[in-house]
């Protein structure tokens, strides 16, 4: 996902760069207009790939650890917190996780999927979230600390108080693999 316009300040807001950790290698991809469109840089792996197929989905799913960190725990009203989601592939094979619809992963805040109030709507076709054996996908963005009122077309700075800020692989139900962090806007 690219960044939104919409800020008061005119600030570009919720931009992602992504970093694939593969072999204890870090891949710096590259921000361009042929990025995945799901923030993700995806080389196909034929064999790991029909491999992963084999892996039952309730074992995938269960195989796949992830977790979420910011850079710091305290935040000034209205500055920008960077988060970081890793997604791992804790199994010695690879694995293949099917999501319902076309988006992978998400983000919110307070249960606010993207900190906004608009509704998303995703097509309906399947996609699949494949990892090679141990493989980690590292995923950063950045939240503008303001949360997108579509009733009053706005952006509103959040309130201090403390907001929970979570990571997911995009699944039905409670059993989705899913990580939290806590965060004080002061």
């Amino acid at each position: 996902m690219r960044g939104r316009r919409g800020s008061d300040d005119g600030s570009t807001t919720n931009e992602r760069r992504t970093t694939v950790v593969r072999y204890g290698h870090r891949l710096i991809v590259p921000v361009s207009d042929r990025e995945d469109r799901h923030g993700l840089d995806e080389t196909r792996n034929y064999l790991a790939a029909a491999l992963g197929r084999f892996v039952p989905q309730r074992l995938a799913r269960a195989a796949l650890h992830v977790s979420i960190e910011t850079d710091r725990e305290r935040y000034a009203r209205g500055e920008p917190i960077a988060i970081t989601a890793t997604f791992t592939n804790r199994l010695p094979v690879p694995i293949t996780v099917r999501t319902p619809r076309q988006r992978r992963w998400g983000w919110s805040v307070d249960g606010e999927l993207e900190a906004s109030d608009e509704t998303r709507y995703t097509r309906s076709k399947p996609s699949s979230f494949g990892f090679r054996p141990r493989e980690r996908k590292r995923i950063e963005w950045e939240w503008n600390g303001r949360f997108e009122r579509t009733a009053e077309r706005q952006w509103v700075t959040a309130e201090p108080r403390e907001y929970e800020i979570s990571a997911f692989v995009a699944l039905d139900g409670d059993t989705r693999p899913s990580a939290t962090t806590t965060v004080r806007i002061e």
